[in-house]
């Protein structure tokens, strides 16, 4: 997890002399991660300020696993934060070989299906009578009608979809493409299919 926290906070500026409340709902949030802050292989401010009442801060940080092997190995870029006044953090992680699909339905905007879909969802609900509600039983009634008319226009219209990870392979692609780039950066495709 990395960006741009906007903390000032002493446990990772030195020259910052306050402890921000703030640092520590960061914290729980970050230890219920199971992540820790990283230190930086050339540590220094991650923002610039160019006015005279305002100090040079780090605010932008990383939180990674402890184990993992970008741990406290990422680099900052302050000869390249123009126009920016954030310095450009880098760091190489890991990506295992695999291949990971993931299924989901769903309706293309603008489609015939989402023509369909709503023409059915406006047939359905005009056939709910919701004008003689009194009981909380009856509103439940109505709210189940609608919830089923509403699925059954989903499962009649929407399409089954498949995203596709080939990890590996896109790392391959982006080494012969950029030879000076690293087999290890974080990169991976999306094909989506119907």
């Amino acid at each position: 997890m990395t960006g741009d926290f906007n903390i000032r906070d002493s446990d990772w500026n030195p020259n910052f002399q306050h402890h921000s409340t703030h640092t520590e709902d960061l914290l729980t949030i970050t230890d219920s991660l199971g992540l820790e802050l990283s230190s930086p292989l050339n540590p220094g401010p991650t923002r610039y300020v160019d006015n005279t009442w305002d100090s040079n801060s780090i605010i932008d940080s990383v939180f990674l696993p402890p184990d993992n092997r970008g741990f406290s190995q990422h680099m900052l870029y302050s000869n390249i934060c123009k126009p920016s006044n954030h310095v450009p953090l880098t760091i190489e992680v890991d990506i295992a070989e695999t291949n990971t699909d993931l299924s989901f339905r769903s309706i293309s905007k603008d489609s015939e299906e989402e023509e369909k879909f709503i023409e059915l969802l406006i047939s359905g609900f005009s056939n709910i009578n919701s004008s003689t509600i009194t009981t909380k039983k009856e509103l439940e009634g109505v709210v189940q009608q609608m919830a089923n008319t509403f699925e059954r226009s989903w499962d009649n219209h929407a399409k089954l979809k498949h995203i596709t990870k080939h990890l590996k392979e896109c790392l391959q692609k982006q080494h012969q493409h950029y030879p000076g780039s690293s087999d290890r950066a974080a990169t991976a495709t999306h094909s989506v299919s119907s």
